[in-house]
């Protein structure tokens, strides 16, 4: 149990620190059962820290908003995995990297420690002005990661991988600018969003 926890703790410390290194040295194995647990455990440890923020911010804790960080939540990282995982596989075939749907879901589950980070950030936002502050920075991180996973780990062409990312930046700052910026916020905090609509 110490090893694993020492062994995750310094992957989350290389990820960061020195992605190239770390994303090159993922490689499929025939075993996606601890991707799908990573993400299930992080969205879990996403959900009970959401939940004990808004416990300390003074709201009140009901059944369904249990219910919701202890199942729904680890499920939807789950999801999101497997969805980031074919955008992932998109962005390979456009830019002539690996094809290999299991190194793409192992990629994306090493850097899954940054869910319950996102999930607390954005349950951070008070008001309109953080909420810009906190999504601009968790949106750049994330495509950050994208980055880092098509050039390092599934070997995509560096040029092809910086233009499909520009693509992408371009089109949540297109999301910024228009009033579709309320429905993205809504999902990531709604109560902070609300104060945007005043």
């Amino acid at each position: 149990m110490h090893y694993k926890t020492k062994r995750l703790l310094n992957n989350v410390r290389d990820a960061i620190l020195n992605p190239k290194s770390f994303f090159r040295r993922i490689v499929a194995d025939g075993d996606n059962s601890e991707s799908m647990f990573l993400a299930f455990m992080y969205g879990l440890i996403g959900g009970v820290l959401v939940l004990l923020l808004r416990l300390i911010g003074g709201a009140t804790i009901t059944i369904g908003s249990v219910f919701t960080a202890l199942i729904i939540v680890p499920v939807l990282a789950v999801a999101l995995l497997f969805i980031m995982g074919g955008l992932l596989m998109l962005i390979s075939e456009i830019t002539g990297g690996e094809r290999d749907w299991e190194i793409a879901i192992k990629g994306l589950a090493s850097v899954f420690f940054m869910y319950p980070v996102i999930l607390a950030l954005n349950s951070c936002a008070f008001n309109c002005t953080s909420m810009w502050i906190i999504s601009l920075f968790v949106d750049a991180w994330v495509l950050y990661m994208l980055y880092c996973i098509s050039v390092y780990c599934m070997h995509g062409n560096k040029t092809n991988v910086i233009i499909i990312i520009g693509i992408l930046a371009t089109f949540i700052l297109t999301v910024y600018v228009t009033d579709y910026r309320i429905g993205w916020f809504m999902l990531k905090n709604a109560t902070a969003t609300l104060s945007c609509l005043l």
